[in-house]
């Protein structure tokens, strides 16, 4: 097995959803007390994902982008979705921590608290080698991914703790705060040492989380969304676009299926959206005694 195969666990794949992912069936109403939060919900993925968690019955989603006519857009989506799902948006751009504090606490104060944030905002610029790139455009990658991100988790945190805290009490399950990373983390692929840096760095990011707030209840994921043929996507070259295959509603319902608690064993891990969920679930001992799926350097004595 190759070195990059080694780094992949050989499960069934998806492309779209599937039974044990289903919103409107077998998660019917797995969401159905929750307020979830959403960074990066005018289209593709995040919109897919508001829609996902009106269908699993949540009781509230809390909406952020830099669009206003696109949030209008998604809110529509989700209350046709389930009109029974609060829904409230604001303009925001997540490389900026005033904004995204006033969005959660804006959020906080129209719903009474966060069960789970979804930090989905993305940018991927254009592909180029080091040698040859633009600084500001290579930084980009990571104010957006990895700053962005950063900011969603600072000020979700305190609200996804109380969750957690407030759930434990009962027996369900809340604190859950996800990552959007990338396959391409795991790659070495010339003239994207922008983004799939930043990825790479989303997944010790979730690592982190995890570690330092395990014991608060915290559960933290990375997950690779599938190859979504999303605005994003088709920023890369367009020899990669063979691969943009996955649906989006596919990332959004692993999202809400992890939300479920049947992952929690697997907080702190990147994941993948195309992986078989059940499947994954039988690799439980596996993955905890080797401590699979996460960033090591491996070396031989």
């Amino acid at each position: 097995m190759s070195s990059i195969q080694s780094q992949f666990l050989n499960l069934t794949a998806h492309h779209s959803s599937y039974e044990a992912i289903d919103p409107t069936s077998a998660l019917k109403n797995s969401a159905s007390d929750k307020v979830i939060y959403i960074a990066g919900a005018s289209r593709g993925i995040g919109q897919a994902t508001a829609v996902a968690f009106a269908q699993a019955g949540t009781r509230a989603v809390y909406l952020t982008a830099r669009s206003e006519a696109a949030l209008e857009e998604t809110m529509s989506l989700v209350r046709q979705a389930n009109p029974g799902t609060q829904c409230a948006c604001s303009i925001c751009d997540v490389t900026s921590a005033a904004q995204v504090e006033a969005s959660v606490m804006d959020c906080v104060a129209k719903f009474g608290g966060i069960d789970a944030a979804d930090a989905n905002a993305g940018y991927l610029g254009p592909w180029t080698k080091i040698g040859s790139s633009d600084p500001e455009s290579w930084w980009r990658n990571w104010e957006v991914n990895v700053q962005g991100a950063y900011h969603v988790i600072r000020f979700t945190l305190p609200h996804l703790i109380a969750s957690a805290k407030r759930r434990s009490a009962t027996g369900s399950s809340g604190g859950h705060l996800i990552l959007l990373s990338s396959i391409g983390a795991q790659l070495l692929t010339p003239g994207a040492s922008d983004y799939q840096t930043s990825k790479h760095a989303i997944n010790r990011l979730c690592e982190f989380v995890q570690v330092e707030h395990d014991e608060d209840g915290i559960k933290c994921f990375a997950i690779h969304p599938g190859g979504v043929s999303t605005e994003l996507g088709r920023s890369m070259p367009e020899a990669m676009y063979a691969y943009l295959v996955d649906s989006p509603e596919l990332a959004a319902r692993f999202a809400v299926w992890l939300c479920t608690g049947k992952a929690d064993w697997a907080k702190g891990r990147y994941l993948s959206a195309n992986w078989d969920v059940e499947e994954l679930c039988a690799l439980r001992d596996e993955i905890l005694r080797d401590d699979l799926l996460v960033n090591r350097l491996r070396a031989k004595a």
